[in-house]
């Protein structure tokens, strides 16, 4: 086994990989990274990306870019164009990033899962009275994007953005170790709710897009604004934003998760399951 292999494989244990990424002060982790990986000074960029290149999988054949400014370029990197097919049947909802898919299925009332054996309810995540209803009894999928894949998000469907919800909160990090011990993980973290009208049957689908350690901000294009910590406006902000499927809607600053809702009647596709690797525009489920 080579040094590299045996430091990644140190850092994966349990116990040490929920060490350094939660118990540490997480905001101000988040703060320090989100500078550094600003600096645009060739030795610290290079050796920034070095330092992600051996701790992951970084492959950057599909970036658009060959050279990149900072750390920060190099996270929110577009890919070179025709990399992400959009499956385009009428009656099919794609996924709006790449992801290894997480818990997944039918929601029992108003309650699903993070991991096995850790519930949490429609009303904790989106304290919205309105969209509780809209999924009682739903489908969803929590889709988890790893550090080294591509970070921007898009639209599932055609239709337009009627909301945005932000909701400030903390950083716990989201990978698998940390769902299996912090309870109710995604409804303490930030996160951005989206609202979407399908123009296909009229019905809702939302998108929870959740920040964790070292991804504290979201870039949303219908609002032009970053979603942080820094951010003053209002935290309910209503839109009129039209989309089409795979169209891009914004980026995480780093990497985080996104849970996919639908109303009842909707269904996964049939390669959809956890543990599944998926890319953006691949498909994710049936409407009705």
């Amino acid at each position: 086994m080579t040094v590299r292999a045996q430091i990644v494989k140190v850092c994966q244990r349990e116990d040490i990989n929920f060490l350094l990424t939660n118990r540490i002060p997480r905001r101000l982790v988040t703060q320090f990274i989100g500078w550094v990986s600003r600096i645009e000074q060739p030795l610290v960029r290079d050796l920034s990306i070095a330092a992600w290149r051996f701790f992951s999988d970084l492959d950057l054949s599909e970036a658009k870019k060959t050279q990149f400014e900072s750390l920060h370029d190099c996270f929110i990197r577009e890919l070179k164009d025709g990399a992400r097919p959009i499956a385009r049947n009428a009656d099919i909802m794609v996924s709006p990033c790449d992801a290894i898919v997480g818990a997944c299925g039918s929601i029992a009332g108003t309650t699903l899962f993070q991991a096995k054996g850790f519930p949490y309810t429609l009303e904790d995540l989106l304290c919205d009275r309105d969209l509780v209803e809209t999924y009682r009894d739903g489908c969803y999928a929590t889709l988890r994007l790893n550090s080294s894949m591509y970070h921007r998000f898009h639209a599932p469907h055609d239709g337009r953005i009627e909301q945005v919800r932000y909701i400030s909160g903390d950083t716990w990090n989201v990978n698998p170790i940390a769902l299996q011990r912090i309870e109710r993980l995604f409804c303490k973290n930030e996160r951005a709710i989206l609202r979407l009208r399908l123009a296909a049957n009229g019905q809702t689908v939302t998108l929870v897009a959740v920040a964790a350690i070292l991804v504290a901000s979201i870039r949303l294009h219908c609002l032009g604004a970053a979603l942080n910590r820094t951010y003053k406006g209002s935290s309910v902000i209503a839109c009129d934003y039209a989309v089409g499927k795979g169209d891009e809607l914004g980026w995480f600053e780093h990497g985080s998760t996104i849970i996919v809702f639908a109303p009842p009647g909707f269904a996964p596709c049939d390669k959809i399951r956890d543990g599944a690797v998926i890319r953006m525009g691949e498909p994710l489920m049936h409407l009705p």
